[in-house]
């Protein structure tokens, strides 16, 4: 009995060192991974920046050329965001807004909207998603030129009941065997442009005043 009573410790022992260090080997991976995805998360959202505004359309330092705007529920965030100015010759040419929307079929889409001072889309980049690859991820450049139809959009162009897909009577394609996907990506561009409507006033304070100076 003795014999099998120290058994019985030494396989709860081994056993639990084995969960620890498993545990620990995991959470280690987990950090490292996070960091590394962070990395390229912020990578990309520089590569799209000067995809929607290039370096040729203005001359400030757009990555530290930055204003902090209220929170709005059509931004998909409940936290005060933080917008990339363009200028040239120290005037504002447009504003970067970073962009959520929640219902994409496979969760939250976040995408990059640019958007002039008269109200006019100037690019959209999706930055990451979990959508259906083949289907839901040709909201992506790299995967299709979809997204590039909303340039030179506004509310007015197409008017409010056609910022849809064409399913739903809207002016923008839909994917084949897949809705969801590119309806949610157009509600979100379209809220931003309201989004930059409503707060006319914050932006023009903004653009005289940047979080970060700028830097032509």
């Amino acid at each position: 009995m003795a014999a099998l009573g120290q058994s019985i410790r030494r396989s709860a022992i081994g056993l639990g060192l084995f969960a620890i260090i498993t545990g620990g080997t995991i959470a280690v991976t987990q950090v490292m991974t996070a960091e590394r995805i962070e990395q390229q998360a912020a990578r990309a959202e520089a590569r799209a920046l000067f995809e929607i505004i290039p370096q040729s359309a203005h001359n400030n330092d757009l990555l530290s050329d930055t204003v902090t705007l209220p929170a709005d529920p059509r931004l998909g965030s409940q936290q005060p965001v933080t917008g990339w100015v363009a200028r040239l010759d120290g005037e504002p040419v447009g504003i970067i807004l970073p962009v959520t929307a929640p219902d994409g079929y496979s969760g939250n889409i976040r995408l990059l909207v640019g958007i002039d001072p008269e109200g006019t889309v100037l690019g959209v980049r999706v930055t990451s998603h979990r959508e259906t690859p083949g289907l839901g991820d040709k909201v992506e450049l790299k995967k299709s030129d979809w997204v590039l139809d909303f340039t030179g959009r506004s509310l007015t162009n197409p008017e409010p009941k056609r910022w849809n897909v064409a399913k739903n009577g809207g002016v923008f394609d839909q994917f084949t065997g897949a809705t969801i996907t590119p309806r949610a990506v157009v509600k979100a561009v379209q809220h931003a442009l309201v989004y930059v409507r409503q707060h006319r006033s914050d932006l023009r304070h903004a653009f005289r005043n940047p979080q970060h100076g700028e830097n032509s």
